[in-house]
């Protein structure tokens, strides 16, 4: 299709535009002679974009004022924007926030979901769909009760001094005076939740939901109570979950035991390996591999475990024992290891406890009853050196359990707790993802879901605390606790259920746990809606959720119950898609910790970079990756904030005064949705408009894909590359230099539309920025957080895309001759631009716009099919095409100094690499160097002659264009 080029007064009149609108503006363009324009214009625009006293113009601020962020979100939280609306009738996007805990502060990990579910919602939201961002804080069973016994603690007060009740109220207290901290500290980030409909894990709503679901379960024969083994925390006296066990390599020792084996001479033991040896009193057996010749003439027998006055275990043959590992033979000491505790499981052994619930040895350990579990170690070791049983003592790094609040060593330890039977749940979270009703993305976490769901165990879910949801059983006094108990939904139900079965003296008690908080997280994509409550309106309109957004570090321990509580209790999946980020590491990789002293701060990183440099750094990494932030990272986005600043300054500049309606409603008449309108367009605006609506197709596709990162960087290679660097640019030929007033008023309009479109699709990643100049532009209507996304498929001319790129073709390498010959910037040059017919017709309408950006003189620049006359005095570019352009040499710089400034140059180049080549014609130098300094040598040599070949070439052209006088 070709591309036109109409005059204005032409282009006006096919679009049905009024010139006379376009005449009365042309005496206000901005240009070097307009200083009253320029002094005057301010005054206008800070008017209108600080009636509300909310916002500030570019017109009168140098950069954007982070401190004006905290005012914009109170103005859209104010104004309603974070709830749903339902009046496009679309269907609603909902998303729930995974609940930080209530004792937390704001980490780089907040930052990450806060940012990347926002994206979400205020694309989905500007989409016109009824978007619900549900927020809340988790009770953190056990991170809370800390925090309140150590505030206890500085009292002199123990939380056992004061009773559980009095405790639990403490802790309330507590957290009405502290748990908005990190609520408020998420706002900051630009969260646009709806925070009416704030939830707590021990709200009366989800409370409720808590309770149902575990007397459901009970009711199903999903929830048992049994012995099994579990991580326990000594200081913290409860259960844990594998969530809450942090995993360190730490320096230990690896302890060799000889076991008698009974009835055999001295010379009969076997060696045994453990780091643990204070559990040898909970040993049930001693293992070896069957096929270990060095043991099986022991199978059978029986061994002695040393320090306990000749107690027998069986030595037994198992093939889980590897003979490489260790010493080859095994411990079993069930009651006190996972790997151990399985094998009994398998082989029918049984079980010893060694343990107290504070990790001192009980009566089992005979003398060292009483001792801590380490002091036991120190005086058992020594014992066994002093009877000679103690063969070595070696350094080995251990692998430590850590409890991830305490920080105590976590003792496996086999407790009697209530338990849910995962296997059947599990069943049908699977096939979900394979029936396609969950979509986890990035796809290869399916595999890790897949595989933990096969091999899932069951849940260990009470808790040995005082802060959370009481478990719903009642105990009959008098009665066996492990046989009669009774499941409730509350004490008066528990008590009637008693007395109707035991009689109406009947006396019952609750069972003193509470259950993890990880099971009233498994219920929060639905409790928070309503549930059990399936009429409630929140529930009708807002269930299944659209979209779940998490780290992958929680895949399990979270994503997967909740996916299995919601087809338990509700019959779908919670949500349709699965969204897992990663990590977010120090710059050179690392986890951040505050033992390295790498952790970064994201509200320190907001007064410093500001919140939409911290959210674009954040967003631009892959899904489900870890990202690397560093301080370089986050500079470079406050410079897009500010390069997006500086745009929307230069725009209000040269844009007509609010009270110009006449020029607005022009402005605003051009169709840019309009194929023949578009296509029309001169070659720069028909540029940057077409390159405008692609890039409006490819983010919004990637948008729907969650390709976060993608949209970011296209985003900003468009805005920094191609309407900061080319557009605006180009468009300063019209607005400062131009007589032609309807180019002025389309070239405004352009900047407008592009600005606008470009300022909507960075809104979800930038809302702070991109609200305050949205809101400095004049005739905006509503606010950038509801206004609508831009429309896609719109239309654009691919052939004025091309054309437009060989124009910067020529426009660089114009620039580029320019550097090379150091010519001063000031400094306008000649230049004769060839080409055929058609291409001199779009680049020749452009003259003003080529000599502005190759700072060519504009009396100069001429357009012709074939070679000039002095072309051989010229600089010439091929650009392609069939485009190029001579630059004539004598414009540029001095020639015959120029020769003397290349050959002497020439000159010492040729000595350097003289000396380069000296050195490698050396044998002593090659015979005594390493190979990577003869390379490296080597290399030098190869770019020296290619520099010295190109300057030759040089100076030979530039000899050639010296006339010699006739």
């Amino acid at each position: 299709m070709a591309l036109s080029n109409p005059s204005f007064s032409t282009f006006c009149s096919a679009h049905r535009l009024n010139p006379l609108l376009f005449a009365r503006r042309h005496h206000c363009v901005r240009s070097s002679r307009c200083h009253l324009n320029r002094r005057l214009r301010p005054r206008f625009f800070a008017v209108a974009a600080s009636e509300s006293g909310v916002f500030t113009s570019p017109q009168i601020a140098k950069s954007f004022d982070f401190s004006n962020e905290e005012r914009i979100y109170n103005w859209w939280e104010s104004q309603g924007y974070f709830k749903p609306n339902f009046d496009r009738g679309k269907d609603p996007f909902v998303i729930s926030m995974p609940p930080p805990n209530v004792t937390g502060s704001l980490h780089m990990g907040h930052a990450m979901f806060v940012t990347l579910e926002d994206i979400m919602v205020r694309y989905h939201r500007m989409k016109g769909r009824p978007t619900l961002w549900l927020p809340g804080t988790d009770h953190a069973g056990i991170a809370t009760q800390l925090v309140v016994e150590r505030m206890l603690a500085s009292e002199g007060v123990k939380r056992a001094d004061i009773g559980r009740d009095e405790f639990t109220k403490r802790v309330w207290e507590w957290k009405e005076k502290y748990g908005g901290t990190i609520t408020n500290q998420i706002k900051r980030l630009g969260a646009s939740c709806d925070w009416t409909r704030e939830h707590f894990t021990l709200d009366g709503q989800l409370s409720r939901a808590v309770i149902e679901a575990f007397v459901t379960l009970h009711e199903r024969g999903l929830i048992y109570q049994g012995s099994y083994m579990v991580n326990w925390s000594p200081n913290l006296q409860t259960a844990v979950s594998d969530l809450e066990v942090e995993y360190s390599e730490e320096p230990g020792f690896l302890y060799h035991i000889k076991y008698r084996v009974a009835g055999g001479s001295r010379d009969d033991f076997l060696t045994i390996a453990t780091t643990r040896p204070e559990t040898l009193f909970g040993d049930v057996a001693v293992a070896v591999n069957p096929e270990d010749d060095r043991y099986t003439k022991y199978i059978g027998r029986q061994a002695i475990v040393p320090l306990t006055f000749g107690r027998h275990v069986p030595i037994i043959s198992s093939r889980f024992v590897e003979k490489d590992f260790g010493t080859g033979v095994l411990k079993i000491s069930p009651g006190h290891d996972h790997n151990d505790y399985l094998i009994a499981r398998k082989l029918g052994l049984p079980i010893l406890n060694v343990m107290n619930k504070d990790a001192t040895l009980n009566e089992v350990a005979g003398i060292y009853s009483g001792l801590d579990r380490f002091e036991a170690r120190k005086k058992l070791w020594a014992d066994l050196e002093e009877t000679g049983l103690a063969v070595k003592k070696e350094p080995h790094t251990l692998r430590v359990p850590r409890s991830q609040r305490g920080g105590e060593i976590i003792e496996p330890l086999v407790s009697k707790q209530w338990f849910v039977t995962m296997e059947t749940l599990a069943d049908k979270a699977l096939k979900a993802v394979e029936n396609g009703e969950l979509t986890i993305m990035p796809e290869r976490f399916q595999k890790i879901y897949d595989h933990w769901l096969s091999n899932i165990k069951d849940w260990c879910i009470s808790r040995q605390l005082w802060w959370g949801h009481r478990i719903p059983v009642w105990y009959i006094v008098g009665k066996d606790p492990e046989e009669e108990y009774i499941v409730a939904r509350s004490e008066e139900e528990a008590f009637v259920k008693a007395r109707d079965k035991y009689g109406r003296n009947v006396q019952i008690y609750q069972d003193p746990d509470v259950l993890d908080t990880w099971f009233s997280s498994a219920l929060w994509p639905f409790s928070t809606l309503g549930w059990p409550d399936t009429s409630a309106k929140d529930f009708q309109q807002f269930y299944p959720t659209a979209v779940l957004e998490t780290g992958h570090d929680i895949l399990f321990f979270w994503v997967a119950r909740m996916v299995m509580m919601g087809i338990e209790f509700t019959g779908t999946v919670p949500f349709s898609k699965v969204y897992l980020h990663g990590l977010i590491r120090d710059s050179q990789g690392r986890k951040m910790s505050k033992t390295l002293g790498n952790v970064i701060d994201p509200l320190d990183t907001i007064k410093e970079f500001g919140t939409d440099a911290l959210r674009f750094s954040l967003a631009l990494g892959t899904a489900g990756q870890d990202l690397n932030l560093s301080t370089e990272r986050l500079t470079a986005n406050k410079g897009f904030t500010n390069k997006l600043w500086n745009a929307g300054k230069f725009l209000l500049q040269n844009l007509p005064d609010q009270g110009e309606i006449s020029s607005w409603e022009s402005i605003s008449a051009f169709k840019f949705d309009q194929e023949e309108f578009v296509i029309g367009l001169p070659l720069p605006e028909c540029w940057v408009v077409s390159k405008l609506h692609m890039l409006v197709d490819t983010a919004t596709a990637s948008y729907d894909k969650f390709f976060f990162g993608d949209v970011g960087r296209e985003l900003y290679d468009f805005f920094w590359a191609d309407f900061a660097d080319w557009y605006i640019e180009a468009s300063k030929a019209r607005l400062y230099n131009s007589d032609d007033a309807p180019a002025v008023l389309l070239t405004q309009a352009v900047l407008v539309y592009v600005f606008e479109n470009i300022l909507k699709m960075l809104h979800p990643f930038m809302p702070y920025v991109t609200e305050e100049l949205w809101q400095a532009l004049p005739k905006r209507g509503e606010a950038l957080i509801v206004s609508k996304w831009p429309h896609t498929s719109l239309p654009r001319n691919e052939i004025a895309v091309k054309r437009f790129e060989n124009f910067q073709a020529m426009t660089r390498a114009i620039r580029n001759v320019r550097a090379e010959y150091s010519v001063e910037p000031a400094k306008r040059i000649s230049a004769s631009v060839v080409a055929n017919s058609e291409v001199l017709q779009y680049v020749s309408a452009e003259k003003e716009v080529l000599a502005l950006l190759s700072r060519l003189d504009l009396q100069n620049v001429h357009f012709t099919v074939s070679p000039p006359g002095d072309a051989n005095q010229s600089i010439h570019l091929v650009v392609g095409e069939g485009l190029e352009a001579y630059l004539p040499l004598a414009d540029m710089v001095d020639v015959s100094s120029e020769v003397k400034r290349i050959s002497k140059r020439l000159e010492k180049m040729q000595g350097e690499y003289n000396a380069i080549v000296a050195r490698l014609n050396s044998p002593s130098f090659i015979e005594k160097a390493p190979e990577d300094i003869i390379r490296g040598v080597q290399e030098k040599e190869a770019e020296a002659k290619e520099k010295i070949t190109l300057t030759r070439k040089r100076l030979d052209f530039l000899n050639s264009t010296i006339m010699v006088p006739k």
